[in-house]
């Protein structure tokens, strides 16, 4: 088989009908432009949501849950062994919302490599006072360098700093809680706990998340300053906040420290497991119209190409005529699919990222992501691959039913209508 006059002949056909050709050319580009511009803009979404989402809760966290205890003291007596028991209306066990032991763990977890660092906190719900105003809220106690180093809270200050939480008795509140109560950077705010403990403290920041259940309602102090507020002491930890190298082992990793420290334990998936549900649901969308794009454009192909075959049975006979097998014409319009394939494919990848660059410098501007300015859009390689890569599966296949049916005409029956 001569591929040189194969592909000559190929070439001579799409000039031969330039127009319909360059329109099947343009449908597979815009097919793979949009496709890639959809998919990196919707990877690149994903990724921004994660990040929230991961700016705001820890790999793996450990605390003491309220609950009823597992072992009854009925289960204990001989008497009722190997009989099935029946318990109702059982009463959570009183363990203390503080971690036994916090100061050793901690220690125990930040010689651990497969950790980044830990932030212990101590969270409090209370009542913020301002005047006759009275609103329930929350109060997180931190270490200010963990936290900080872990969930990037310094990039949702709006006024003042992070690092004034180290003066004595100051306090960051949300922007949500500072409009309600009237209040900015430098007033005093009155806070009382649920023991009855009351104290006044400085505002000296003011966080705004974008989310309005943390803006309306939580509050950051220093963790000595809420361990003060309760009236406990300075090893008094409620939640200890463990963030991984690698986030893919928090699942493995927090039954490991629900074993080891006896403490109750969530990851990051469980903890936003809609969220993760969200995220893969828009990746299959975005993949679904991608491929519904490439599979249209396939269609076009299909029938441009079968018209070509009605409108050249004469020459497809000349060529049987002169000695050309079925598979040489076969091959002729299988070419004709490809050229055209791997055309459209090449300036699809070129307007796709063009598309993209496009979609990057688009303002944008919120405020729970203050650090991003413009849509955020993923330029991963693999993406330019698997559309370069399905458009010439398509366009194969598209174009392998006509050549198959044009090496088959039969050239004596052709000559014979004429």
């Amino acid at each position: 088989m001569n591929y040189r006059l194969i592909l000559n002949i190929a070439f001579h056909l799409l000039r031969a009908r330039l127009k319909q050709t360059i329109v099947a050319a343009v449908g597979v580009a815009f097919s793979i432009a949009m496709f890639i511009s959809l998919v990196s803009f919707m990877s690149g979404l994903n990724g921004l949501l994660d990040g929230l989402m991961l700016n705001r809760t820890p790999h793996i966290r450990m605390f003491n849950e309220v609950k009823p205890s597992e072992n009854q003291p009925l289960y204990l007596s001989e008497d009722y062994k190997g009989n099935t028991i029946f318990i109702h209306s059982i009463k959570p066990k009183d363990r203390g919302k503080s971690i036994y032991n916090s100061m050793s763990i901690i220690s125990t977890l930040k010689q651990d490599k497969r950790i980044i660092d830990v932030a212990p906190k101590v969270t409090a719900s209370v009542l913020f006072n301002s005047g006759t105003i009275e609103i329930s809220g929350f109060i997180n106690g931190i270490d200010v360098v963990a936290e900080n180093t872990l969930f990037k809270i310094s990039d949702y200050i709006k006024e003042g700093k992070l690092s004034d939480l180290n003066q004595n008795n100051s306090i960051i509140i949300g922007k949500g809680l500072s409009d309600k109560m009237l209040l900015s950077k430098g007033d005093i705010i009155k806070v009382s706990t649920s023991n009855g403990n009351l104290a006044s403290l400085k505002i000296v920041g003011i966080l705004e998340t974008g989310i309005a259940d943390i803006d309306n309602m939580s509050s950051y102090t220093a963790l000595n300053t809420t361990q003060t507020l309760l009236g406990q002491p300075k090893n008094y930890i409620t939640d200890i906040q463990v963030n991984l190298y690698n986030k893919e082992l928090a699942v493995a990793m927090a039954k490991e420290f629900h074993s080891t420290f006896n403490l109750d334990t969530t990851d990051y998936l469980a903890a936003n497991l809609q969220f993760e549900t969200g995220s893969t649901v828009r990746s299959i969308i975005s993949y679904a119209v991608g491929i519904v794009l490439l599979i249209v454009a396939g269609f076009g192909i299909y029938n441009i190409l079968n018209m070509m075959i009605y409108e050249k049975m004469d020459s497809i006979a000349i060529l049987k005529a002169t000695g050309f097998s079925g598979k040489d014409v076969k091959w002729i319009f299988i070419s004709l699919s490809i050229i055209i394939g791997v055309t459209g494919g090449f300036f699809g990848l070129i307007f796709g990222f063009i598309f993209s660059s496009i979609i990057d410098i688009i303002p944008f501007s919120s405020p729970s992501v203050p650090s991003v300015t413009t849509y955020p859009i993923d330029y991963n390689s693999s993406y330019y691959g698997i559309g370069i890569v399905f458009a010439l599966f398509t366009t194969l296949i598209s174009g392998l039913f006509p050549a198959m049916k044009a090496s088959r005409v039969d050239p004596v029956e052709i000559i014979r209508g004429k």
